[in-house]
């Protein structure tokens, strides 16, 4: 295989990437100099060295030593409040909407509707023993499921209501989901703050 067919392949795996935008990207980095390669090298390569995974609420951060992200290493991050959100660039959109005081969980990605099988990337097990070692100190009150409102958003939301009963039933747990103030369809990902702030005040 040569180089441009490699690094293409590469790309398309990518979120959201083609064969055509992959090829692009590849030709866009031939026309660009020497200089520019090598920062883009040094930066990926740095990516690896430098983040961290909160051991935690999965966020990837930016730390050598620390083993917990920031919000989960806060004494003001109020720990009654878990929510549950499907990857990082969810936990950012929230973040910069100022509404949501508490824990996090990143679910690592959603439920596929068409098998019963939970992929190994959606971290239902860890949550589940995140959810039980929180509500066994009496620290934990209440579990907001904030995923997309498309029809796998709906899907995870419901399998999670589901497998998370027992809990809520034997700690006597809230359980709500985010749902009015966003639009069908809506990835939290691509939504501003003030839809963000009005998905919380009718959490339901």
């Amino acid at each position: 295989m040569n180089p441009i067919e490699q690094l293409a392949q590469l790309f398309k795996e990518f979120p959201g990437i083609g064969e055509r935008q992959a090829r692009r990207f590849v030709y866009f980095l031939l026309h660009k100099n020497p200089t520019y390669i090598s920062d883009l090298a040094r930066a990926i390569t740095t990516l690896r060295e430098s983040i961290r995974q909160c051991s935690s609420c999965f966020l990837y951060f930016q730390s050598n030593t620390e083993s917990f992200c920031e919000t989960c290493s806060n004494k003001a991050t109020d720990k009654s409040s878990l929510l549950i959100i499907e990857k990082d660039a969810d936990f950012e959109s929230i973040k910069r909407s100022k509404t949501y005081k508490g824990m996090y969980f990143i679910l690592g990605g959603l439920v596929p509707i068409v098998t019963k099988e939970t992929p190994s990337f959606v971290r239902t097990k860890e949550l589940i023993r995140t959810i039980e070692e929180r509500s066994k100190n009496g620290t934990l009150k209440e579990i907001i499921l904030a995923l997309s409102l498309s029809s796998q958003g709906e899907h995870t939301d419901l399998y999670l209501r589901e497998i998370l009963h027992p809990l809520i039933e034997k700690y006597g747990l809230h359980l709500v989901s985010l749902g009015r103030g966003l639009s069908t369809g809506t990835e939290l990902e691509y939504s501003d703050s003030e839809t963000i702030k009005n998905a919380f005040r009718n959490r339901s």
